[in-house]
């Protein structure tokens, strides 16, 4: 059997679609996944051993272009899928099974889809209040619920991978890091503020466990705040490192402190110690999905709004959340 799954757009939310691909590999032995996906997901994937291959999805967000979804779905017709599962809710999503006539289409009722999908699932919030498990019923039958625990996202990184990253990157191999993980791709309202991260770094670095700083180049003036204002208790690696030298790095961390963000989740899928740090985004939806996280919320009147960007002005939910509340609670967590 082969499943084509046309995957989100984020990061964090591709590792919270895992658990589905799981599912789907228990139900289906012997089974082929495929994964239409961006491009900047694509090692996300590639550490992931239920997919077989990844399919470069071009389309950038919001981007419609009809003719190309119609050639790119004419040219997966002689792949044979028996079944498209469609992650993303949005119609155009859906469009690129349909013109690959693959058999059966699931996904979510969602934007007058159901001339595109033919096995459709209506979504009960109260029941599925996780995005993990919202997916994750899509390996089911329409008005069927998952099987509870859910297998916990997992991604691979061996010691060699480990070892070429840092060797990359002119990083000394015997160090055992604390990484920061600043940034937030959603907006500002997710990413606790340069000058706390600098304080904490002030405190925890040291010359066997120094604090490295991971993101991307989107974040490297963020990252270089941060050094600046730590006096150099932050190395600054944002924005020097692909995705899967991150992935590889945060694999060694002996403790990653990171903002609702894609790398969390990463570092929940490598079983890290994990401090988890939430400001307009809810840990009741998308949590780190790991015994080894904890969660670090002040839950203030406004919040969750989802907001990328605080509507109120004042960030009350990151810029309460001092340095010193999160350093009390990283005392027994970090992995020695």
């Amino acid at each position: 059997m082969k499943i084509l799954v046309v995957a989100p757009s984020w990061i964090g939310d591709s590792i919270l679609a895992q658990p589905l691909l799981m599912r789907l590999g228990e139900k289906h032995p012997g089974l082929l996944i495929d994964v239409l996906a961006p491009p900047w997901t694509r090692p996300i994937y590639g550490r992931m051993k239920e997919v077989r291959r990844v399919l470069d999805n071009p389309f950038g967000h919001g981007e419609f272009n009809l003719r190309a979804r119609w050639r790119l779905g004419r040219a997966l017709h002689d792949e044979a899928y028996d079944e498209a599962i469609v992650l993303p809710n949005s119609w155009k999503s859906a469009l690129v099974p349909f013109f690959a006539g693959i058999p059966a289409r699931t996904g979510f009722l969602g934007e007058a889809r159901r001339g595109l999908l033919n096995r459709v699932h209506q979504l009960d919030p109260r029941a599925l209040p996780q995005l993990v498990q919202r997916y994750a019923k899509l390996a089911e039958l329409p008005g069927d619920l998952p099987a509870r625990p859910l297998p916990r996202p997992h991604l691979s990184s061996t010691p060699e991978q480990q070892h070429a990253a840092r060797q990359a990157l002119g990083l000394a191999a015997e160090a055992s890091p604390i990484i920061f993980c600043p940034g937030a791709e959603y907006g500002p309202a997710k990413r606790w503020p340069a000058r706390h991260f600098a304080a904490l770094a002030e405190v925890l670095s040291a010359p066997a466990t120094p604090v490295w700083l991971v993101g991307s180049d989107k974040d490297l003036t963020l990252g270089a705040e941060i050094a600046q204002a730590s006096n150099g208790a932050a190395q600054n690696l944002c924005g020097r490192s692909s995705l899967e030298q991150a992935i590889d790095l945060i694999a060694t961390a002996r403790l990653v402190v990171a903002n609702d963000s894609g790398l969390m989740h990463i570092a929940a899928a490598l079983d890290r110690p994990l401090v988890a740090l939430y400001g307009s985004s809810s840990p009741a939806y998308t949590p780190p999905l790991s015994p080894d996280a904890k969660i670090l919320s002040l839950a203030v009147p406004c919040s969750p709004c989802f907001a990328r960007v605080c509507p109120l002005g004042h960030f009350d939910c990151l810029t309460r959340l001092t340095p010193e509340f999160v350093l009390q609670n990283l005392a027994d967590h970090a992995r020695a």
